[in-house]
């Protein structure tokens, strides 16, 4: 059996770039990368580049609310990658709350 070739993806029509978007939705929201992600269309991995090159962009002006701990309550503080880590250093746990971000 044949099965039906796909039809290609049609790109959603935007009046803005994606980080343009982005910007704007975390301009005094707190967000994560999956409210950004379901908001704006795309997958939370594009979302997670994107916020890579608008904090370079912005110089700083993106603020990063840090993972931490539901288990133990360790905060990541200093971790400088914007996604979510695998599991906590202390106590092992996966259960971890997502990172939010906010423009000031």
């Amino acid at each position: 059996m044949r099965s039906k070739p796909k039809e290609p993806r049609v790109p959603k029509d935007r009046h803005e770039t994606v980080r343009h978007e982005i910007i704007s939705l975390l301009s005094g929201e707190n967000l994560t990368a999956r409210d950004i992600s379901g908001q704006v269309g795309i997958g939370e991995k594009e979302v997670l580049e994107h916020l890579e090159h608008i904090r370079i962009a912005l110089r700083s002006r993106l603020v990063v609310t840090p993972p931490a701990c539901l288990e133990c309550g360790f905060s990541f503080r200093k971790r400088e990658r914007l996604g979510k880590p695998g599991r906590c250093p202390v106590c092992r746990s996966e259960r971890i709350v997502d990172p939010s971000y906010t423009i000031e």
